[in-house]
């Protein structure tokens, strides 16, 4: 294969940003008119466990905000892959074949982990939570008119999302650590009560200052976490 120059590595690594800023662009004026119904989607859990809820908006610009969020998110969502893509056209020609069949499965498997994360959270951690929530504020002890802010809502569900996406990734960062050698089984089962902690630790911080969303983060880490082990190779 004939070798690129420093110049040259450069004008094919600006022209692959160049791409994925256009492909951007253009998700973005696309998701300003699927903003509303990605809203919809991330309200949908709360009002169906509150069917006569409302959300309150306190400014004027809100609307605007929140539809400019919504767009950006959808934006994000849809080019991301795409910047992979092009990530991994550019480096891979530099790649050993054996490096190549380690990161395909990388830049397979990460996606769909995290899918499967925000998936659990939207359809099994939303509606025990908001629930909750609900009715612990309906319930006060004193006069009171639940009106949560569109804006915090919609903040709290995507930071939601977003933690579970990316706390689904264990399994795959533990099992490529132990595939190039970084981690070893041995070391992995010697730690298993430590790690149980450090997750338990970790779904306290990453969650709201409630047990339900904490146990609910925590035992999904730690089912990855055993299944993890199943992967990896014996030393």
């Amino acid at each position: 294969m004939k070798k690129m120059t420093m110049i040259q590595h450069f004008s094919e690594l600006r022209r692959r940003i160049l791409w994925v800023a256009v492909f951007f662009l253009v998700a973005l004026v696309l998701g300003w008119y699927v903003a509303p119904f990605a809203q919809l989607l991330l309200t949908k859990p709360l009002l169906e466990v509150w069917p006569d809820g409302m959300l309150l908006y306190t400014g004027l610009t809100d609307g605007l905000m929140i539809r400019f969020s919504m767009a950006s998110l959808f934006a994000l969502v849809c080019v991301l892959p795409f910047a992979l893509w092009q990530l991994w056209m550019y480096v891979e020609p530099a790649l050993k074949k054996n490096e190549r069949r380690l990161i395909w499965p990388v830049l397979i498997l990460s996606p769909i982990l995290f899918l499967l994360g925000a998936a659990f959270a939207f359809y099994v951690l939303f509606p025990i939570v908001f629930k909750f929530f609900v009715d612990l504020n309906q319930n006060a002890s004193v006069p009171s008119a639940l009106l949560p802010v569109a804006r915090d809502y919609l903040r709290f569900a995507i930071g939601m999302l977003k933690v579970f996406g990316v706390a689904f990734q264990l399994p795959l960062v533990l099992v490529l650590l132990n595939r190039i050698g970084v981690l070893k089984k041995s070391l992995v089962l010697k730690m298993r009560r430590y790690a149980i902690v450090f997750i338990v630790v970790v779904a306290a911080v990453l969650t709201p200052p409630d047990v339900v969303s904490q146990v609910m983060l925590a035992v999904p880490m730690w089912l990855l976490f055993e299944g993890s082990i199943l992967f990896m190779r014996k030393d």
